[in-house]
């Protein structure tokens, strides 16, 4: 059924719009890529879209994001099209975790500084634009191991009802190693956040990243250019942890997406 929808999604545009095509879940959460003919303009709710000089594109839909959008987009010709997209509600999960200091539920007034310098070290990392495409490419899972969390899922921190889980986690041992789920740019690596302990982030072109966090250990740095299937890190239990985790998250600019709607799933 999901390969079927997106397949009837690209059709249908392509018929009607002289070979636009689409590729993705239309649902909340979900990152959608596309090719159109050269020279196209794009523009989803009067956002204007980044399209390469070959015509690839993408755009995203965060966790609550409302279902009902408008993609326009004008020829090399300057004819005019518009379609509209309509998405899926995902229903959430709600996820309690018990056991963890008290101090990562509700951070004491002397790290509060801390923090904000720490999240605003990830907003600059996200704010690479380029026009590589490395997003193209059909991304692979970054690490092996059980899925333990979701993305869009309500947290209850020791009771507290906290900010949605924006990730999807795989469990598995310290050490275990992480790959690059696609081509990109590493833009971010710092080992010791507050909440995210070990953090990278790689940017796949056009305002698309991978975040990877609670990390053991890295093995590239900032400003190198990574392969998909290369090591770049390995999983820890550091940061705001339980245990030793990885916590694959995924953003178009500040629209935060699933990761999971990338990959194969999981059996």
């Amino acid at each position: 059924m999901r390969k079927f929808f997106v397949l009837a999604m690209w059709l249908f545009l392509a018929s009607a719009a002289n070979a636009l095509e689409l590729d993705g879940e239309f649902t909340q959460g979900s990152l959608i890529r596309g090719k159109a003919p050269s020279q196209t303009q794009i523009w989803l709710n009067d956002k204007a879209l980044k399209v390469s000089q070959q015509g690839y594109f993408a755009f995203g839909f965060g966790r609550d994001a409302k279902l009902q959008h408008e993609l326009k987009w004008v020829d090399v010709d300057g004819k005019t099209q518009v379609k509209d997209i309509v998405l899926h509600k995902r229903d959430y999960q709600v996820q309690r975790i018990e056991g963890l200091p008290p101090k990562m539920v509700t951070p004491p007034e002397e790290v509060l500084a801390r923090i904000k310098q720490d999240n605003r070290q990830v907003a600059q990392a996200r704010k690479m634009d380029d026009d590589r495409i490395d997003f193209m490419q059909s991304f692979i899972w970054p690490s092996d191991g059980p899925i333990s969390g979701v993305y869009g899922s309500q947290r209850v921190l020791n009771g507290q009802p906290k900010r949605p889980h924006f990730g999807v986690d795989v469990a598995a041992p310290v050490g275990t190693p992480v790959y690059a789920p696609a081509d990109g740019v590493v833009t971010l690596w710092v080992p010791d956040m507050y909440y995210s302990g070990g953090t990278m982030i790689i940017d796949h072109g056009h305002s698309i990243s991978s975040t990877f966090l609670h990390l053991h250990a890295g093995h590239v740095k900032v400003g190198d250019r990574v392969k998909q299937g290369q090591l770049v890190a390995e999983i820890g239990a550091t940061g705001r942890v339980t245990g030793a985790h990885l916590d694959w998250r995924m953003n178009w600019g500040s629209e935060r997406i699933d990761p999971e709607l990338l990959v194969p799933p999981r059996n």
